[in-house]
């Protein structure tokens, strides 16, 4: 028997104990620290840049090409691909369990071998391949205290002081920044770039003749005869660094022997890389950075590793220039885990106190209050053997075992103290008497209750991912349980106990009084009982009917996966009519945000304006907030679901711009807020018309089911396009070829990225676009000149018509079909399952 071996050896048996406590304290400085286990799949991102095509020729020549690359990728799950202006995103996930290392040099093979085929300015602008969660975990704002820094100087000094700093702390997995760092811009003339009898691809390809590294060589290398005086390299600087430089270089030079220059054609100044988004913080110019965790990192970690590098960098900001935190995903879960902490602090003592009501003896008490941290600490070990972390559902499990741990070593020390009272054997012969009796038991109810917990550890998929935690930390609490039950338990019993008083049960004072009331208790229930016994009949058709109560309730209790939460932060997303400017978006994003400030308890409203989780657009945008102290808004209006009410009911119906407010999702990875989120594809090719019509008529039967709250298109809805219709005859006859006038268009209304120069010891961009004010207006398009065969300059509305369409600025793919993203979110007293059966259910009734 293996408990008289450890009752004959104290000493190894708490040699044993410690072991495990010391591997257990062990663990608990090395074991992860995060709100949920890992759930989200892991996921690749590919993000490519094609300056000046429309969001349908995105798709065509990028989107489709690198999406059909990736099917058939080993562990692929699916493929989610938007297109809009100038961009194309790709999100390749995989399944739960792909080593996402693995799954990235498997993306970035398959787009190697589709590269050669993309356009030249795609491949050109570079291809961006990230592994990293779909959330913001941070997002820091840089701003100056008195507003008098503008959204340029303010990017370009996080981009030089922040921006590779935190890309370099570990756990982060991708910075994304919103704001612009400086570039070199060009702003040519059309009017006067044909008047010099230039076109804007002159102007380009000079440009990158000039701006090109010079490499020299060096003198007195190995290859010379041994005789060299000297030997040494050949530096070359570059002179175009500044706007003056590249006002000087010379475009053609003239029979007279002067020369036109860049500053007789353009514009030429150090101004801003990316000029169709702003950012604000409360209301002042500011840049953001957004950080999302790489696959695996611990969110606490990383966050408490990003704000020391904050703290490093600070010292290189200007005077004035401060950082702020509007977005800190780590304090809730922070204040989530500690939470759980505390409850299980609480439930250690508690059940303390009422073993020690029941057993009225300190020794016999004392044994099963050290058994609990014993098997707690062991589970923390297993956890981290496991590759798992402390997260709310492992606490949630050790808060559930805490009974389940003290029970058996309870059994044991009764069953100990039973037998010295009733035979008045010594306490090493009655535990080896007791244990010889309850040792069977113990180890039957351990398999029992195993057999109950482990099957949830074979669940598949998400729901897998989030109990397989729990129940595993169950069983092993459990079977830790029983292990010093038959191990350390009886060894302290052995050597703690003392003989028991046969009258210790009539005590005087608070104890006897307890002991009365408990034996008058339990007289009447037994009392009670017996009634019931003598009428078995009529008690269990009470008890079919509480049976059939239950089974009603639970089928109409409403189902969810897992519950939102006031993560003391929430989003506003807007969307204004299509063709909006940015400065009417941002003016529409400030009504909000003063709304916000003034009205509710935030303290930072950060806004984004050209750029949302829906889409980019100049007019759309969106706000990250965080709000006061959860212990400075306790009462429920000014819970986040309050504030989101009223935000929703204030701006409601609204004919300038529509507003989204919503909560943050209650699991990071899995979508960007709460509620469903529901892919529509077209997969009969019914046309981007006939499919817009079709997710409409969706829209309007679930807006009108009783089990959703509301739905809405989660995209950017179609907008005006003008469309070009080219003459290729007129223009092959004219001696014009259609690759210059495809340069023409794309450098002047789209951008050209011509290289590099070196800013402050940083790299920044050359770009060239026309001027803001030659692109304001239809006609600004035949303004644009090219020159024909004979050299003559001849305008673009010689062989190109124009006409208005309408037309998708961004275009979504899922699983290599087009497709329409819709969200919504249950009516109060529903659940986001509820409404995703309603949604199932609408979308059969489409024809």
């Amino acid at each position: 028997m293996i408990s008289k071996y450890f009752i004959d050896r104290p000493i190894f048996a708490w040699v044993v104990s410690l072991g495990i406590v010391l591997a257990g304290l062990i663990s608990l400085k090395a074991i992860p620290l995060e709100q949920y286990p890992e759930i989200a799949p892991p996921t690749v991102e590919i993000t490519a840049t094609y300056p000046g095509a429309s969001a349908k020729a995105v798709e065509e020549a990028v989107t489709t090409l690198i999406e059909r690359e990736m099917n058939g990728a080993p562990g692929l799950a699916y493929t989610s691909a938007s297109s809009s202006a100038n961009m194309a995103q790709i999100s390749v996930v995989f399944e739960q369990g792909t080593d996402v290392n693995i799954a990235g040099v498997e993306v970035q093979n398959r787009l190697k071998a589709v590269e050669a085929r993309l356009p030249e300015q795609v491949r050109r602008n570079g291809i961006i391949i990230e592994k990293a969660s779909s959330n913001f975990a941070m997002i820091i704002a840089l701003t100056s205290e008195d507003g008098s820094w503008n959204e340029v100087q303010l990017g370009e000094l996080s981009s030089s002081t922040l921006l590779q700093s935190l890309r370099r702390v570990p756990g982060v997995g991708k910075v994304q920044m919103f704001g612009t760092e400086s570039a070199i811009r060009i702003w040519p003339d059309p009017a006067k770039l044909a008047a010099a009898g230039l076109t804007a691809n002159d102007l380009s390809s000079v440009l990158r003749i000039y701006s090109a590294r010079v490499i020299v060589g060096a003198i007195g290398s190995q290859e010379v005869p041994d005789t060299a005086p000297i030997s040494a390299n050949i530096a070359s600087e570059s002179p175009y660094t500044t706007p003056e430089s590249f006002e000087s270089i010379p475009l053609r030079a003239n029979p007279d022997g002067s020369s036109i220059r860049i500053k007789d054609v353009a514009r030429v100044e150090l101004g801003a890389a990316e000029t169709s988004t702003a950012s604000k913080l409360n209301g002042k110019p500011a840049s953001g950075l957004a950080i999302k965790l790489a696959p695996g990192s611990n969110i606490l970690d990383t966050t408490d590793l990003v704000r020391a590098s904050l703290e490093e960098s600070k010292k290189l900001f200007p005077k004035g220039v401060i950082y702020e935190v509007p977005v800190d995903s780590s304090e809730f879960v922070r204040i989530s885990v500690e939470g759980v902490v505390h409850t299980l602090i609480e439930a250690i003592v508690l059940v303390f106190i009422v073993m020690y009501l029941f057993m009225q003896n300190f020794r016999a008490t004392i044994i099963p209050a050290l058994v609990v941290p014993v098997a707690l600490l062991g589970t923390l070990a297993a956890l981290l053997a496991l590759g798992y972390s402390i997260n709310v559902l492992t606490m949630f499990g050790m808060v559930l075992a805490i009974g389940i741990l003290v029970d058996d070593a309870i059994v044991v020390v009764e069953n100990v103290e039973r037998i010295m009272r009733e035979e008045k054997l010594s306490p090493y012969q009655a535990t080896i008497k007791a244990m010889s009796q309850i040792s069977g038991a113990i180890i039957g109810i351990t398999v029992v209750l195993i057999a109950v917990f482990i099957p949830m550890a074979f669940f598949g998929g998400v729901v897998g991912n989030v109990y397989r935690q729990f129940s595993m930390t169950l069983t092993i609490s459990i079977a830790f349980s029983a292990f010093l039950a038959l191990t350390l338990t009886p060894a302290l019993c052995a050597t703690l106990l003392k003989p028991v008083d046969e009258e210790h049960h009539h005590k005087t004072g608070f104890f006897g009084w307890f002991n009365r009331t408990f034996d008058s208790i339990t007289h009447h229930y037994t009392h009670r009982i017996d009634l019931i016994v003598h009428k078995p009949l009529r008690w269990a058709i009470a008890y079919g009917l509480i049976a059939v109560i239950t089974v009603l309730l639970f089928l109409r209790l409403p189902s969810s996966f897992i519950p939102e939460e006031d993560q003391g932060s929430f989003m506003v997303m807007i969307n204004k009519p299509q063709g909006s400017p940015l400065a009417e978006t941002m003016k529409s994003l400030g009504e909000v945000q003063k709304h916000l400030l003034e009205k509710e308890p935030i303290r930072y409203v950060y806004v984004v304006g050209g750029w949302s989780f829906f889409g980019a657009g100049t007019n759309t945008g969106i706000m990250f907030t965080k709000l006061k102290h959860w212990d400075e808004r306790k009462d429920s209006d000014h819970s986040v679901y309050g504030i989101i009410e009223r935000t929703s009911k204030m701006f409601a119906g609204r004919d300038d711009f529509s507003v989204f407010v919503l909560n943050q999702p209650p699991l990071p990875g899995l979508g960007n807020s709460t509620g469903f989120d529901f892919r529509l594809q077209d997969r009969a090719n019914i046309g981007t018309q006939k499919f817009s019509e079709a997710r409409n008529q969706l829209l309007g039967m679930a807006n009108q089911d009783k089990n959703i709250g509301f739905a809405y298109f989660s995209g950017v809805p179609d907008t005006a396009e003008l469309e070009l219709k080219l003459d290729r005859e007129k223009a092959e006859a004219m001696g014009v070829s259609v690759a210059e006038i495809n340069a023409t268009l794309g450098i002047m209304f789209g951008s050209d990225y011509i290289g590099d120069f070196v800013l402050n010891s940083q790299v920044r961009k050359i770009i060239v676009q026309a001027e803001g004010v030659n692109r304001l207006a239809v006609q600004d398009v035949g303004k644009l000149y090219v020159r024909g065969a004979s050299g003559e300059m001849v305008p673009l509305s010689s062989f190109v018509t124009m006409k208005w369409t309408v037309g998708p600025p961004q275009l979504s793919r899922f699983n290599g079909f087009p497709s329409m993203s819709i969200s919504g979110s249950p009516p109060p007293g529903k659940s986001s399952g509820d409404a995703m059966s309603a949604m199932e259910a609408i979308v059969k009734k489409l024809p």
